[in-house]
């Protein structure tokens, strides 16, 4: 009798102000939210930034690890902070990059929304192989 292994999937929705990660294992699944560093603290700003660099690879890497148990990843949001966890990843978190499946634009979903459009999307890349 062969065992099957079950995938774990994660979706991440992200921009700059938090991420929001789904471990779809569970029917309804709940999220971990993390929040980004506020611009609370008093630093010199370089051309407008009002956070400092470091603040968003702590953030970045605090995502990672939330994601660190998934064998399949989706990354997903509204604007530029997907692209910057991926530009992470791919510095910072190398064992995750195998695990990216998908990046997609997505604006301000629910979390019903976001669950249900990450199954969809994981259904659809799981009968193309």
């Amino acid at each position: 009798m062969a065992m099957t292994t079950s995938i774990r999937h994660a979706v991440v929705w992200i921009d700059h102000h938090e991420a929001k990660v789904f471990h779809l294992d569970s029917e309804n699944p709940e999220p971990s939210t993390l929040n980004a560093p506020k611009a609370h603290v008093l630093r010199h700003p370089k051309h407008g930034e009002t956070s400092h660099p470091a603040d968003a690879q702590h953030f970045f890497h605090d995502v990672a690890r939330a994601l660190a148990d998934a064998d399949e990843i989706l990354v997903v949001g509204p604007a530029t902070a997907k692209l910057e966890l991926i530009k992470h990843v791919h510095k910072h978190d190398h064992m995750l990059v195998p695990r990216i499946v998908g990046v997609e634009t997505v604006d301000h979903p629910t979390d019903g929304q976001l669950a249900a459009y990450a199954r969809k999307y994981f259904r659809a890349a799981d009968r193309v192989r």
